[in-house]
């Protein structure tokens, strides 16, 4: 069985058309291929990235397409194969963990086991459990043990099986960052003797800088890029997928030249006189386009700054200053609105307050242009 699981690939080219009450419709149309490792599925809410779970582990059917996991064919509408989901041998882990509460940590994990002698089935439970370090809470019921406590439960009792592929939609949603690695660390662990393919649903631009090897990032049903975080979520395409890789200004533009020598064009911020360089890309003057700027990477600056790479220095006035945790929010007036994002030690030596006059600065790649 070890080297079935190893070879594991999923292979997935479906369309799925979703009806809601209200007659609106949905498409999921993708074609992904999933090698062995944690591959993230980004994108807003209703991208279609829990359809695409659903379908994988067949509890919902595709209207066409094909999947294949391990070199079997598990769905194909063609030759009407639809493999029912017991016998796909694939593990799912939802945001909601479903332990069952009248059973003890090690009965939820060996209750998939029911085909195996009972020594086995306890060593294979005492293996996993081992894994996932909660081997001590064995006998505890799901009541009497934290959150972080019963992600390893699910996970364990999920993997006891051996599946060739895992599916994760949002399991670790309200644990602290910290809890999140180490849990994602252990199945890393894990994954590194059996490689399978493990596809992890969030929309969380943190839990892909944290957890992430590959992202395929979905948009309204498609898949809108794909490859390494970095790659496909500092430089995203769309509007929605900008929105939820966490480009908290958007802002509307009409491009007024061309200087491709320099490897820029220069545009105008919706209405206002604000003109600012951003990367060149493929539009006319006169063009409309959408610009997509992080609000942590923009400076401030107090007084007129000189001698800067930085090619984007705007004029502007603070609207207001908002404390978010560890972070302070500011929203500067330079004709557009800007989001900025400061720490509270540089609010407290730079003295800014609601009013004062700063100058935003804008380094030209970081402005992204979104379809």
């Amino acid at each position: 069985m070890g080297g079935e699981v190893n070879a594991t690939m999923l292979a997935a080219r479906i369309r799925k058309e979703r009806r809601s009450a209200d007659a609106s419709s949905f498409v999921l149309d993708v074609s992904i291929e999933v090698s062995p490792g944690i591959t993230i599925l980004f994108g807003a809410s209703g991208a279609g990235k829990s359809t695409l779970l659903d379908c994988v582990a067949g509890l919902a059917r595709p209207d066409e397409g094909q999947i294949a996991a391990g070199g079997e064919v598990l769905f194909d509408s063609a030759r009407g194969i639809h493999v029912p989901t017991p016998k796909r041998r694939t593990a799912y882990v939802f945001q909601t963990l479903a332990l069952f509460p009248h059973l003890s940590a090690e009965e939820n994990v060996a209750y998939g086991l029911t085909e195996l002698r009972e020594e086995e089935r306890r060593e294979q439970v005492e293996a996993i459990l081992k894994a996932f370090r909660v081997e001590k809470l064995g006998k505890q019921r799901p009541d009497k043990i934290s959150g972080g406590e019963k992600q390893r439960i699910a996970l364990a009792r999920s993997l006891v099986t051996e599946p060739r592929v895992l599916l994760l939609d949002e399991p670790l949603t309200g644990l602290d960052a910290e809890l999140k690695a180490s849990i994602v660390d252990d199945l890393r662990a894990w994954n590194a003797a059996k490689g399978i393919p493990i596809l992890y649903v969030t929309h969380s631009r943190e839990e892909v800088d944290a957890l992430g090897e590959r992202v395929i990032a979905l948009d309204n049903g498609r898949v809108a890029s794909t490859g390494r975080p970095m790659d496909v979520l500092d430089a995203p395409r769309r509007k929605k997928l900008a929105q939820a890789a966490g480009f908290e200004n958007l802002l509307s533009a009409t491009v007024l030249d061309l200087r491709e020598a320099d490897g820029v064009m220069r545009v105008k911020l919706g209405d206002s006189a604000c003109e600012i360089e951003v990367p060149l890309g493929y539009a006319a003057a006169g063009s409309r386009v959408r610009v997509a700027v992080r609000a942590g990477d923009i400076l401030l600056a107090t007084e007129p700054p000189r001698g800067l790479s930085a090619r984007n220095v705007l004029d502007g006035r603070i609207v207001s200053l908002e404390q978010r945790g560890t972070m302070a929010m500011a929203r500067v007036d330079c004709g557009i609105a800007f989001i900025v994002h400061i720490t509270p030690g540089a609010v407290r030596e730079l003295e800014l307050t609601a009013g004062r006059r700063v100058w935003v600065v804008l380094k030209t790649h970081s402005c992204h242009l979104v379809e």
